[in-house]
């Protein structure tokens, strides 16, 4: 979802195949071997189908599955606004370059979320959701050998922690293997990323970055930190924000029949 409407809204180009004109965004750096789940959403689009044809978006069920996969998880629920319209494009260097990378710095990262119309408390909010979910080690391997390129690892990551990283991501080869962005409860949504991050356990550099570069994004990931609650109450108001990123209504767009190709 996040990898959706971060390239041109909320508008389900990440869901497209290549075909004729369209480069797929699955192919960008971001999603390649990354968002998976996509046989998930077709299986959803086709009972849709069956019982109302051509009513509810790919945009829309892509939107209401990360909060129903939220749910599932054991996290917040949250009222979901509908009647978003799907795109009949994909944007291959828009997946590129508008998705926050996982070694931009604290600065470009804020950037690309405030160009989407988010804030810094959105940004500590969202980040919360690497609570689930894994990275591949060509992702952080950087902090375990070479963080700045003078050949020293990250000194910002607790050293057994990435000890442990680098027997299954070694300086070379590997590239795919996945890591548990949240090694303590990885398919629990809670609030224990958090925790991590203040106990030098964030995967990513663009996770431990909220702890080391920002005082004010350090205050946030101490209250979520201590109370999974009001994290919980701020992811679904952040989620909801992130889903209102430019939809295609009105007669924009259309209400494809398969997620995967526009319709003929």
């Amino acid at each position: 979802h996040f990898h959706d409407c971060f390239v041109k809204g909320c508008d389900a180009s990440l869901l497209l195949d290549s075909s004729g004109t369209i480069v797929s965004e699955k192919r960008s750096v971001p999603n390649t071997n990354s968002a998976r789940g996509f046989e998930v959403l077709d299986e959803i689009k086709s009972a849709l189908e069956k019982e109302c044809p051509q009513t509810v978006s790919c945009a829309d069920l892509l939107t209401l599955a990360a909060r129903d996969s939220t749910v599932l998880t054991g996290g917040p629920s949250w009222v979901v606004p509908l009647g978003r319209r799907d795109s009949t494009g994909a944007s291959l260097s828009g997946s590129n370059n508008n998705i926050p990378a996982p070694n931009n710095t604290f600065q470009t990262i804020l950037t690309k979320f405030k160009l989407k119309g988010l804030d810094i408390v959105d940004l500590v909010a969202l980040s919360g959701s690497h609570t689930i979910g894994n990275a591949r080690c060509t992702t952080f391997r950087q902090r375990l050998y070479n963080q700045t390129g003078n050949g020293q690892p990250d000194f910002t990551l607790d050293q057994s922690y990435a000890a442990q990283l680098r027997t299954r991501c070694p300086r070379s080869g590997g590239d795919q293997t996945l890591f548990f962005l949240d090694f303590v409860s990885p398919i629990k949504f809670d609030n224990s990323y958090f925790k991590n991050l203040l106990a030098k356990k964030g995967l990513l550099s663009s996770d431990e970055v909220l702890v080391t570069q920002s005082q004010a994004t350090l205050q946030l990931v101490k209250q979520y930190a201590g109370n999974q609650e009001l994290f919980f109450e701020q992811f679904a108001k952040s989620m909801v924000k992130m889903g209102n990123i430019t939809p295609l209504t009105g007669s924009k767009g259309q209400i494809r029949k398969r997620c995967r190709q526009v319709n003929k």
